[in-house]
């Protein structure tokens, strides 16, 4: 008798708990993110986070979407009162990107603030993404991403061992025809030089350094490579006439110029493989 009674009991009380709310639980998940930094926008959108980014800043340009964002500008010009006057829960920064006076205050305002590396290779883009798909507790979808990404380095190291040359480049960043820089050691430009099994005689100096026409045509690179957005502050490929010693290189005189997307060519994000192979095609047409 007495365990009918406390069978009964037991029945009634899983009959009157109300059922988990997956609407709740997701209500309660559910922050208002911004991001500054395009890789770590691109990574917080590919974890699946992505529509609760309210604001970024202008280097966040994939997906598209990104684009359509309130901006919260770039670098130097990135203000604490800005991001503040938007009440995010959660802030995620990329290392060095912001002045550290602005993250000082968004700090002592008790904003939820969480910087990450900038990646400046593969195993760095993997890590970043194990790093925020832990912080997101989305650890299934970061390993999915990573395995992603090993399969596109699949696909190019098969495109490159079907290849015989190895072409000759350099990366130039452009910003208008009288301030123009060649891309050295120590470069996301090398880095992704070396993915793509391409000669780059820009070498023996680290970061960037201005053009000259004599290191140009002693170079004579097979292929001049640059961001579309460098392209363009010269006025598009009829402006290149304006980079002094170009016109006597093999990568003019034989049209070999190639533009690419800034941020897809430089991010290391989780595009990094298909990125290099682009890369990779585009100086072996």
């Amino acid at each position: 008798m007495i365990k009918k009674l406390l069978f009964g009991i037991l029945l009634l009380a899983s009959a009157c708990k109300a059922p988990e709310s997956t609407e709740s639980k997701s209500n309660d998940q559910a922050k208002k993110i911004i991001t500054a930094g395009g890789t770590i926008s691109e990574i917080v959108h590919t974890l699946g986070f992505g529509d609760q980014i309210i604001a970024t800043d202008i280097t966040s340009t994939y997906p598209e979407s990104m684009k359509s964002l309130q901006s919260i500008g770039y670098r130097n010009q990135i203000k604490a009162e800005g991001i503040l006057a938007l009440g995010p829960d959660l802030v995620l920064i990329e290392e060095g990107y912001l002045n550290p006076d602005v993250l000082d205050q968004l700090v002592a305002a008790q904003v939820n603030v969480q910087v990450f590396p900038k990646p400046q290779t593969v195993e760095g883009t993997k890590k970043l993404v194990s790093e925020m798909a832990l912080f997101f507790d989305a650890k299934a979808k970061g390993e999915e991403i990573n395995a992603a990404i090993d399969a596109d380095l699949a696909e190019l190291d098969s495109y490159l061992r079907s290849q015989e040359q190895t072409p000759k480049a350099i990366f130039i960043m452009a910003r208008g025809p009288e301030t123009v820089f060649i891309a050295g050691d120590k470069t996301f430009a090398k880095e992704m030089f070396n993915l793509a099994k391409i000669d780059c005689p820009a070498t023996g100096f680290d970061e960037f350094a201005p053009l000259t026409p004599e290191s140009l045509v002693s170079m004579n690179p097979d292929y001049l490579v640059f961001f579309d957005s460098g392209i363009q502050s010269v006025g598009g490929k009829e402006g290149l006439v304006k980079i002094q010693g170009i016109e006597q290189t093999t990568a003019f005189t034989e049209n070999q110029i190639v533009a690419l997307d800034g941020h897809y060519l430089s991010g290391f994000g989780p595009r990094v493989g298909k990125a290099a192979l682009d890369l990779a095609k585009a100086v072996r047409q």
